[in-house]
């Protein structure tokens, strides 16, 4: 359990949920509850009800798709020919060769699947041995091509490589008969028997692998987080926004011409009216309180009323409005009204993501809470839901969710100094390694003392990939840190110190945009792979991983 006793844990002034707005302080609020009342009373009357077992939310994330990869076996039959070269390098001579070949792919790709953390469906090998087959199997329905390069011209090779697809080719060192494009794929094909590499089929030097089946994994995981951005729609409450040059921002623009992603806007005029139809469903409302009560009392959860985070000194100056901790239950409950409205959302837009802008100063009055929590519940769900509607940062936090099959954290940093950078944010998910709820204290928002907000304790040790978005998208930082600790100062509630592994003086001197994008684990080169297919730059403070 946490026991924090601190008196403020919550979001950065001018940087958390949607700031740039004036904002609507606890006081302020209380002051003109007459005219926001939309279902107070229904939930406060319920909430003091024993409520009946209720069915979940109808609504769940979609299932993703699993990333489609065509494995190819390129060769050629040879002929003998006495007292001449007949055959080029390479260990398939005869049909034989080949079943035992097409065997040993199978057997290791098969290896491979087993390994993999997101979805992935191998196809039936498939055989290519000249242009006219290459072709065929070329425009399939597969996103990845993999290459087994054992035999076959120049051209059979141009052929496979379809642009429209992703395209990788494994060749043999060690791990059997010895492939002819180990030899002539950089001569042959990148560079075409010229100096300078040429562009076939999108591929470089990096979508070549020797032997080794796990380094295809980790290429076909980046591949998925590229899938899974491109053409991502996105429901934008208050609209797509971004933290460059303030209200005009490019940000959307960008995110729609590098990854082809859409928005669905949603006012606030319709949100206001969404939220009243909800509160005003009692069976609705019944299912969320039995839900929000349950929740409260899952081991590791702790709810913080207001008069523990307050110093004795400002209760006494009349600092804010105590609430109990009933009133703290009931920024709960409404909390998990507003998650069934964003989920409704989503489902109606056929989309997993959702963003919301100018929070702090918008749904409270409507909802009677924050979405820090909300943002959490539906993260750990398997959502992608985010603060601010910043879309400088929220595609890196797409990809790498897409990337790693985990919840991302999207956070304000602040200055890196002596090898360390503090993290904060409101709305941090839970599920942080996929599977596990890390410990939750729930206590108000920080900037308005009102509503739920979640402190989540990150695992301490914890590795994990942290990316820095710059506003332009030419060119992304990133590096890997360490969970020191959870400190609780006088910021956003989830708040985490990392220990820099590189150069923090480096990392001060790189840092461009605003907010950061984290998850646990390290995911850097998949990062690097994905945005170099992207054409946006990468730089690595913590070297090569």
């Amino acid at each position: 359990m946490i026991k924090h006793d601190h008196h403020h844990a919550g979001c950065t002034s001018g940087s958390c949920c949607g700031a740039r707005r004036p904002e609507v302080t606890r006081r302020q609020f209380f002051a003109g509850a007459g005219v926001a009342t939309l279902g107070s009373t229904l939930l406060h009357q319920l909430g003091r009800q024993s409520v009946a077992a209720a069915a979940p939310s109808q609504h769940r994330p979609p299932a993703n798709r699993p990333l489609r990869v065509l494995p190819v076996l390129a060769y050629e039959m040879p002929s003998y020919r006495e007292a001449t070269s007949w055959r080029n390098w390479g260990g398939l001579i005869t049909e034989a060769h080949v079943g035992q070949e097409g065997a040993r792919i199978r057997n290791e790709l098969d290896a491979m699947a087993a390994k993999a953390d997101f979805p992935l469906e191998v196809m039936p090998l498939a055989a290519a041995r000249n242009t006219e087959e290459a072709q065929s199997i070329a425009n399939g329905e597969q996103d990845v091509t993999l290459i087994y390069g054992a035999g076959g011209g120049t051209g059979l090779i141009i052929a496979l490589a379809n642009p429209e697809k992703h395209n990788l080719m494994f060749v043999r060192h060690r791990t059997g008969p010895a492939y002819l494009w180990y030899e002539i794929v950089h001569p042959r094909f990148l560079r075409r028997e010229t100096d300078e590499f040429q562009h076939t089929g999108g591929m470089t030097i990096n979508d070549v692998v020797v032997d080794d089946h796990d380094e295809v994994l980790w290429r076909l995981r980046a591949l998925n987080g590229l899938r899974g951005i491109q053409g991502k729609r996105v429901v934008a409450i208050g609209g797509a926004l971004g933290w460059d040059r303030g209200h005009h921002s490019d940000a959307p623009n960008r995110a729609r011409e590098l990854w082809g992603m859409d928005f669905a806007e949603i006012s606030y005029e319709e949100m206001s009216e969404r939220i009243q139809r909800a509160t005003s469903n009692e069976a609705l409302v019944r299912r969320c309180i039995e839900q929000s009560r349950a929740y409260l009392e899952q081991p590791g959860v702790t709810l913080l009323p207001l008069q523990q985070q307050l110093t004795t000194e400002e209760l006494v100056a009349g600092k804010g409005s105590a609430q109990t901790l009933d009133e703290m239950r009931a920024f709960v409950d409404k909390a998990f009204v507003l998650t069934e409205v964003f989920r409704e959302l989503m489902a109606e837009h056929e989309t997993d993501a959702i963003t919301v802008g100018h929070c702090m100063g918008s749904i409270i009055p409507m909802s009677e809470t924050t979405a820090c929590l909300v943002l959490t519940l539906l993260n750990d769900e398997g959502y992608l839901a985010f603060c601010e509607s910043d879309f400088v940062v929220i595609p890196s936090g797409i990809l790498l969710h897409y990337i790693c099959g985990k919840p991302v954290f999207f956070c304000n940093p602040t200055y890196p100094h002596s090898g360390v950078v503090t993290v904060a944010h409101c709305s941090a998910p839970r599920k942080m390694d996929g599977k596990n709820l890390e410990d939750v204290l729930i206590r108000t928002h920080f900037e308005s003392d009102y509503g739920a907000a979640p402190k989540v304790e990150f695992r301490v040790g914890q590795e994990m990939t942290v990316l820095v978005p710059d506003f332009g998208s030419q060119r992304w930082v990133g590096f890997e840190g360490e969970v020191l600790e959870n400190p609780a100062h006088d910021i956003c509630t989830s708040q985490v110190d990392l220990r820099i592994k590189g150069d923090h003086q480096q990392l001060v001197e790189e840092m461009r945009g605003f907010h950061w994008m984290t998850c646990y684990g390290d995911y850097r080169r998949e990062v690097g792979y994905a945005l170099a297919k992207a054409g946006v730059g990468w730089l690595d403070i913590s070297g090569e991983a």
